[in-house]
């Protein structure tokens, strides 16, 4: 196990820390001298400001993708706790995205009785929004089984 870098600390040494800008070198801190270490710390010293700008664009093309997500669709509505398919599957069935479980058995049933193939024999628009509802019962009841067996 290596031991901080810090003079007089004998905690475990687990963070590594560059000791210059432009430097492959590293000091190697506990998570308290790492964190005094970095309060202070410029990641664009000594570089000019042309130097700087490339580096800031180099570094936003590998990892602005999760910041420009939602200018492009990929974060939806809600509060995170319900995927892309379950947000769909609410969305078929006529609901809010913060619907509880009741609300959703609620609606699948009044929904599903109304285009039951029984009730509409022979009608393909009737068969069809059955599946459609089928399949977003099923989606939303795999989901709070699993948040049930998590929590």
């Amino acid at each position: 196990m290596r031991i901080c870098d810090r003079h007089g600390c004998a905690d475990p040494g687990d963070c590594p820390a560059p000791k210059s800008p432009n430097s492959p070198d590293r000091w190697y801190f506990c998570q308290k001298h790492a964190a005094e270490y970095n309060s202070g710390w410029d990641y664009f010293a000594g570089l000019d400001k042309e130097a700087a700008a490339q580096r800031e664009a180099e570094e936003r093309s590998d990892n602005a993708g999760y910041q420009e997500s939602a200018h492009y669709g990929w974060a939806s509505s809600g509060d995170g706790t319900r995927s892309r398919d379950e947000l769909r599957a609410l969305e078929a069935l006529g609901l809010e995205t913060d619907a509880d479980f009741d609300a959703i058995r609620k609606a699948w049933r009044t929904r599903a009785k109304e285009v039951h193939p029984d009730v509409k024999p022979g009608d393909e628009e009737a068969a069809k929004a059955f599946r459609t509802y089928q399949l977003a019962y099923e989606v939303l009841r795999a989901a709070e089984e699993r948040r049930e067996w998590k929590g």
